[in-house]
């Protein structure tokens, strides 16, 4: 049997609560044996500032533990809810952490996928869309299809967090299992 892929995942939103961390864990459970799903922590790091990474002694040590642990990276999978019809702020610095200094970007080139969760009915579209945007620009392989816009996130998990419904849970492992071809396909 061939090795897992490592693949970081990225939760926009750092409400401990939240539906897409619920949705981050879930997937974890569903994944197959070809990938390795591990969220990786973005509300520690910094606001990205320039400066720091022009004098590598003031680079922040979260700055360096991320780009360390999404450089071993196989691929990445993004989960995000929308905020004023776009991506949280603490998922777009973390695109600009993990893109600079310049020339060392360590998305390139890596497979990546995008899911939104939300309340509303759009299910994130928005989000969904500036984030792809956003990895365009970084050469980052986004699987294009299937789309996973999931509205109505508050009525998908029970009190303990657990994913109950049948057809999200049923999407969800489908989603994963062309994500693992996405990700062998663009293997690096």
């Amino acid at each position: 049997m061939t090795k897992p892929k490592d693949i970081a995942v990225l939760v926009g939103s750092l409400r401990r609560d939240s539906i897409n961390r619920k949705a981050a864990r879930a997937l974890a459970e569903l994944a197959s044996p070809e990938l390795s799903l591990e969220t990786v922590e973005i509300g520690e790091l910094a606001h990205y500032n320039e400066d720091f990474d022009r004098d590598p002694t003031s680079t922040p040590a979260s700055y360096t533990a991320f780009r360390s642990r999404l450089a071993r990276a196989n691929g990445f999978l993004f989960l995000t809810p929308e905020y004023n019809r776009s991506m949280p702020g603490v998922l777009k610095n973390a695109i600009d952490v993990g893109s600079r200094p310049y020339g060392q970007s360590i998305w390139q080139g890596k497979p990546a996928a995008i899911i939104s969760l939300s309340l509303g009915a759009l299910g994130g579209f928005g989000a969904n869309h500036h984030l792809r945007q956003a990895l365009v620009g970084l050469d980052v392989p986004t699987m294009q299809q299937p789309e996973a816009y999931i509205g109505g996130g508050d009525k998908l998990f029970d009190a303990e967090g657990r994913l109950v419904a049948a057809s999200t849970r049923q999407f969800l492992q489908q989603y994963l299992e062309r994500f693992a071809a996405w990700t062998e396909r663009h293997a690096a």
